[in-house]
């Protein structure tokens, strides 16, 4: 049973949707689209597309929160990246394989770690590594030197 919906979605991605409103996620991201009046049309595979995000926080061309994936440009700029839809699709499935509201702490943290170590909120973060780095726009950074080890100091003779 490949196919489960009336538009032909995958039962995998029929599931996302489900667990994205139960768990939520979804009713999350269109209460966000209702307080920044930004326009929410239907996508493919039970996606939802917000375009036009104008406040400032966060700083991403694109993020999501469940099902509801935010734009700052139009849909023809969606439409011309296909990639980056996809990037951000697997962000929705996170928010479902994580039970919805907790992803937004441990994707911080993942953001946070990788802030450290390589000075990029993504290149180490977990979850943006999962959705493609490349797709949504990250770079593969080094990680920085956190911790250098000290010289071993030979022990003095009558030190105890």
């Amino acid at each position: 049973m490949a196919e489960s919906s009336k538009e032909g979605m995958s039962r995998a991605k029929w599931l996302r949707q489900v667990a994205n409103l139960l768990n939520l996620s979804t009713p999350l991201g269109l209460l966000l689209a209702a307080l920044s009046r930004t326009p929410v049309e239907r996508g493919p595979d039970g996606l939802l597309l917000g375009t036009g995000y104008r406040p400032r926080l966060p700083l991403a061309g694109a993020f999501t929160v469940g099902n509801v994936i935010f734009y700052r440009a139009d849909r023809t700029f969606i439409d011309s990246r296909p990639t980056l839809l996809a990037h951000e699709a697997v962000h929705s499935t996170q928010y479902a394989l994580c039970l919805g509201l907790p992803f937004l702490p441990l994707y911080g943290f993942c953001a946070v770690y990788s802030l450290w170590r390589t000075g990029d909120p993504g290149s180490r973060n977990l979850f943006e590594r999962g959705a493609g780095l490349a797709a949504g726009g990250y770079r593969e950074l080094p990680t920085k030197a956190r911790f250098r080890r000290r010289p071993s100091i030979p022990p003095t003779e009558g030190a105890l």
